[in-house]
């Protein structure tokens, strides 16, 4: 059809514009035409503003979609983060997770603390940031996924299983040691970490649990948690959130009072990879043994 030969007045606007799966456009050209005859846009300016609208409508609809579909159990973002609570760990100390650079360089984090200290919340504020630059996320306690995946590989369907765990860009692990879990967890948890190790794709831990000896004991076998923690850490970081708990702050209790001068774990085995300071393994071992901190 040639166009030139159309009377504008005859096309139905609305009708092409659903045909083109332009829903936002259609619910406001007749506003924006209002707008662009009040304001005297030019036909380039109107085109430009219409496009620009629909894609940022677009842009919100999918981070609508992938935050529902990430399984949040709250959502929080990095700038709702007390950082004044943990007595060295600054919103510096954990930009690299915070741009796309967390998923094309597969970064890994394993946050540890006791209950309170804001674990759970950075885990969602760092991945909710990936979804905004992009990617998708899920997020699911370490309870929840060994025993599902327990289940599928007692039934001979792990491999399917996994899936809902390889293909997020980002995985988060939540509370890794705060429950019992059945005699196979370090075998399907080893099966997640290292199908995520080989795509590179990052995976963050939160956990009360020291991942150097207390996960051995948890996941019921020291061999494969040590593999386990030995991946995670090749491309990741261990970050201690010391200070008080941000529930109990405001009780007058010893805990709600508890010095922060401590600071917190920033390490890591690749110091090259990363430009905030980073400790290899081998101090990993020496601090575990000697239950120190370290002054990063």
């Amino acid at each position: 059809m040639n166009t030139l030969a159309v009377n504008p007045p005859d096309l139905d606007l609305d009708a092409m514009l659903q045909k083109l799966s332009l829903a936002n456009t259609r619910g406001t050209w007749r506003q924006m035409v209002d707008r662009a005859e009040t304001e005297d846009w030019s036909c380039r300016d109107f085109l430009a503003i219409v496009q620009a609208e629909e894609v940022a409508h677009r842009e919100q609809t999918r981070i609508q979609f992938s935050v529902r579909a990430a399984g949040f159990p709250f959502l929080k973002t990095i700038d709702e983060f007390d950082f004044s609570l943990r007595s060295t760990l600054r919103r510096r100390l954990i930009g690299s997770y915070l741009g796309p650079e967390l998923v094309s360089e597969g970064r890994n984090l394993i946050l540890l603390g006791k209950t309170g200290r804001g674990k759970t919340h950075l885990a969602v504020a760092i991945s909710y940031k990936a979804i905004q630059n992009g990617f998708t996320a899920r997020f699911i306690t370490a309870a929840a996924l060994i025993e599902e995946l327990s289940a599928a590989s007692r039934q001979g369907r792990l491999c399917q299983a996994l899936k809902a765990y390889t293909s997020p860009a980002v995985l988060v692990i939540d509370k890794v040691g705060y429950l019992a879990y059945g005699p196979d967890a370090a075998n399907v948890l080893f099966h997640v970490v290292n199908d995520r190790h080989i795509l590179r794709r990052p995976i963050i831990f939160t956990t009360n649990k020291s991942p150097f000896s207390d996960w051995g004991e948890v996941l019921h076998d020291k061999d494969l948690a040590e593999a386990i923690v030995d991946r995670i850490l090749e491309r990741g970081r261990l970050i201690i959130l010391d200070g008080p708990s941000a529930r109990t702050r405001h009780l007058n209790t010893p805990e709600a009072h508890e010095s922060t001068e401590k600071p917190a774990i920033i390490s890591g085995m690749d110091p090259p990879e990363f430009v905030e300071s980073t400790l290899g393994r081998h101090l990993f071992i020496q601090i575990e043994q000697k239950g120190a901190y370290v002054q990063t």
